[in-house]
Order: C-alpha cells, then structure tokens, then sequence
C-alpha cells in the first residue's frame, strides 16, 4: 500500500486549499484518496462501503483541523475514510467525506467537536442530489429574514415588550403556537395598516439568502416559504426575490387598520409540513429531493418530514433534533452542503 507522506503535519499547518494544490503538484497521478489506520493512500479497499457522507465547513480550514478531525473520526471507530477535494464555496472552505460507520452518538459528538473549531457540518446517510431538480421549503422569520415582524409591528404599535416575550416563548416551544399567535395578534388590534409597509419596507434579509436564491434557480431547484408570520411579507418577498410559493397567516384589517384577528387556518407546525408535501406534489418533487430551513419550534415537523432539516442559527431544541445545524454560517451554508455533495474526486 503506497502511503502519501503529506497528509497534513500539525507542527506546519496551511490552508487545505494551499494542501490540496501541493499535493496535486508532488503526485503525477491524483485520484481517489483513502485515510486508513493513520494513513493517507490512494487504494480503494475491496471492503470499503458508504455508511455516511460528512460535509465540513468554515471560513478557514487548515491541515491541523483535518488532521484533529480524521483522529477524531478514527477514535469514534471509523477506521476507513474516503476524502473529496476541498473547495472554496461562497467564501468558504468546504470538504467532504465518506465514511464507512456511522455510530448512533456521533452526530452529538461532531457536534461538540466542531464547536471548538467554530465549524458548521452536515452528516447524512444520502444527500439530496444537486444534480436533479428539487424543493427548498424556508421559514421566514429569523431564517428568510433577519427579523421577527410581529415584534416590529407591536414594537411600532407601542407593545413591543409584551409581544416579544410571548414570540420567544413559542420559538422555544413552551407554549401552543396557535394560542401564542391569537395572544400576540390581539395586542395589535387597532394598530394602522400602515405599520405593514413600514415593516415590509425595512425587512434586512438574512445573509447569504440572494446567493441562496441564485444558487437554486440556476440548479433548476424550487424555493418557497411557509411562515408562521404574515402574508403581507411573505408575498412581498416572494414578489421582490423569485420565491415560487409563499405560505403565511392573514391578519384582518378593516378601515385600514388590523382587527387584532387571523383569518383562516392558522400557519402552524403541522401546516408546514404539509406545506412540504403538498408542493412537491405540485411541482412533481421526490421527497428525498426536499430541504427545509428554519430556526423555531414551530419548524420542527417540517424539518422532520424533509429529506434534510436544517436548523440555522436556532434555538436549542431545534440544534437538538434538525438533522443539520447551521451555527457559524447563514444561508450560504445551505449551498454549501448540496453543491458539496456532487464534488468530484481529485
């Protein structure tokens, strides 16, 4: 077995992308790459089998992060790694690997690793195919934006404080979103429908979202938004940014200002989810080609029912279950992890 000497020496650490560059200089032939009881080789073993694909990301990433990382992988009982070439994606350093385990507890464990390094990843048994078209499916409050809008409109209306403390309660989930909603919406009543374009007009959206959107579109993929919040700004973006569906709740207005009501069915958790299904029925998307974002409680089942849930910049119980959790990077993370995973080999 031919062991390549370079992996990575912790006492002279570069950038992976200056690592990868050498390493194509000093091997006349660069092709698949193995690490294997402590070493880096080019032979595929007989017994090698994809359990899992992990996917790495940080604003930098070194050959002393690889090195912590594949000891790390080794001592958790993965002794056969496969490494794709890193990449710069959005300003971002990405790599991604192949394992072959997948141990029950190593998810809680990357994420405490990763922690400590201030790296986002994504561990996943199958990806979404980036080469095939699919369905992106976002919360809007403090995912889409950067904003909750309710509490923009009550801080407006004079009741900031008393909306907000309920908004956060039912983001964590220890409340009833319906009942939170009711509650939240009833301390606006007479508050002038002007409010709305003010809010909408100073709507600062999340970054990454504009690279996000161009991403999508230019891979053939859908995106939408199922919100919690108000149709008034999720159709205003849906109009201003290219969002193929926009699902939100209706606040009653009459004379021109809200009557402290929702209209119809109240855009809640199990709505969301439903959300899911009924557009990739619409527009003709497997189910494993489906991601949904979001930060809240309220986001949990849709994140649960999508091939892969990401959580970003969420609350703890939300970091706890979502299949992938964004903590270090916004939404050029999302584009990060499905463009990574149709990586070639060296």
């Amino acid at each position: 077995m031919k062991v390549i000497k370079n992996l990575c020496n912790p006492s002279n650490s570069q950038s992976l992308i200056q690592w990868r560059d050498c390493l194509k200089q000093d091997l006349n032939e660069l092709e698949n790459l193995f690490y294997h009881q402590g070493n880096l080789t080019q032979v595929l073993l007989s017994d090698f089998t994809v359990k899992a694909e992990l996917i790495v990301m940080g604003k930098q990433l070194t050959t002393l992060d690889l090195h912590n990382l594949l000891t790390f992988l080794e001592n958790e009982k993965i002794d056969s790694i496969q490494l794709f070439a890193p990449e710069i994606i959005e300003n971002r350093v990405v790599m991604r690997f192949a394992l072959n385990a997948f141990p029950q507890d190593l998810k809680v464990k990357l994420d405490n690793f990763a922690a400590t390094l201030k790296l986002d990843f994504a561990l996943m048994k199958n990806f979404p195919d980036w080469s095939k078209p699919g369905l992106v499916l976002m919360d809007m409050d403090s995912t889409t934006i950067q904003i909750e809008c309710i509490d923009e409109i009550a801080r407006l209306f004079g009741v900031g404080e008393q909306v907000s403390a309920v908004t956060a309660l039912a983001m964590q989930g220890k409340i009833d979103f319906n009942e939170s909603l009711r509650t939240r919406v009833g301390k606006l009543t007479g508050a002038p429908v002007s409010i709305l374009k003010e809010v909408a007009d100073n709507m600062p959206l999340m970054p990454g979202l504009l690279e996000l959107l161009k991403g999508l579109k230019e891979s053939g993929w859908k995106v939408a938004i199922a919100s919690g919040g108000f149709n008034y700004f999720a159709d205003r973006l849906k109009e201003d940014h290219g969002f193929d569906r926009a699902v939100a709740n209706t606040l009653e207005v009459v004379d021109n200002h809200l009557t402290g009501q929702v209209v119809g069915e109240i855009v809640n958790a199990s709505v969301k989810a439903r959300t899911l299904s009924e557009l990739t029925e619409k527009f003709d998307i497997p189910l494993s080609q489906t991601v949904a974002i979001g930060d809240g409680a309220n986001d949990l089942l849709m994140l649960q029912a999508s091939a892969m849930g990401i959580a970003i910049h969420a609350k703890p119980i939300v970091q706890e279950k979502a299949a992938v959790s964004l903590n270090h990077m916004d939404l050029y993370g999302v584009l990060g992890i499905l463009s990574a995973n149709n990586s070639t080999h060296w």
